[in-house]
């Protein structure tokens, strides 16, 4: 059984994964590979009543920290 991350699309944790390992690094790189987070059932259909966007972004990696100038 899947572990859904979108309930609205239907849209697994594993394919979100799989979106952020082929290079998806933002919320809307997400949304073109796998069509989650673009649904607007989310507190009908999502278990929490929640939009998944943040379930998303905890996957994503952290951005690099900058180093030259915000010390």
């Amino acid at each position: 059984m899947k572990e859904l991350i979108c309930y609205c699309k239907g849209v697994s944790k594993q394919e979100v994964e799989t979106a952020i390992r082929e290079g998806a690094k933002t919320l809307k790189d997400v949304q073109k590979a796998t069509t989650a987070c673009t649904g607007n059932q989310c507190k009908v259909l999502n278990p929490k009543g929640i939009c998944c966007s943040g379930d998303i972004k905890k996957l994503l990696p952290e951005p690099p920290k900058c180093t030259c100038c915000c010390k």
